[in-house]
């Protein structure tokens, strides 16, 4: 557990560094996204990972990697737009916006170690292939539930889907980053 762990925070870093240089640019625009258009922005790259694996040729020049920061980075937005609500104006600063991301990615990673202990590194025998369809799944399953208006019977809400979705991209980004 102890490599995974590692590994693990490795990657996280890497996704931080992205959101907090998009930061720069952007602010926290993403404050008046709904989170029907982060569902969609996660689906559009999770379907363009498994289009490149499929096709195992990409016309620009981003490959696997960006794509698998992005669903991470779009999946904590999309924690955060869940509990704070949309807004119809950027209505956090900088600072608040890191402050959320640190929060929700310490969350995501503590269920993480969790699922980890219990699954005892089932996750290292996957294929990235299988993340990217089990991604997928949820984000369908998220759908669903969007569609629902949020309501759920037995299954885990939007947020635990996010949050499973986050960990499979950073097993993706581990195996990515530290070939075996």
């Amino acid at each position: 557990m102890a490599d995974t762990k590692e590994r693990y925070e490795e990657v996280i870093r890497m996704c931080r560094n992205v959101y907090e240089d998009k930061l720069k640019d952007y602010s926290p625009s993403w404050r008046i996204m709904r989170p029907e258009s982060i569902t969609d922005q996660i689906l559009i790259k999770a379907r363009r990972i498994r289009s490149l694996e499929i096709k195992k040729e990409s016309k620009i020049s981003e490959g696997i990697k960006p794509e698998f920061i992005g669903i991470v980075n779009y999946g904590i937005i999309g924690i955060i737009q869940l509990k704070l609500g949309f807004a119809d104006e950027i209505d956090i600063s900088y600072g608040k916006a890191m402050e959320l991301y640190d929060k929700y990615m310490n969350e995501t990673k503590e269920l993480m170690y969790a699922k980890n202990h219990d699954y005892d590194d089932a996750w290292k025998w996957m294929r990235i292939s299988s993340y990217i369809d089990l991604i997928l799944t949820k984000l369908n399953r998220i759908k669903e539930i969007e569609n629902n208006k949020g309501k759920v019977s037995v299954s885990e809400g939007i947020d635990a889907n996010y949050a499973d979705i986050i960990n499979y991209s950073l097993f993706g980004l581990i195996k990515l980053t530290f070939p075996a």
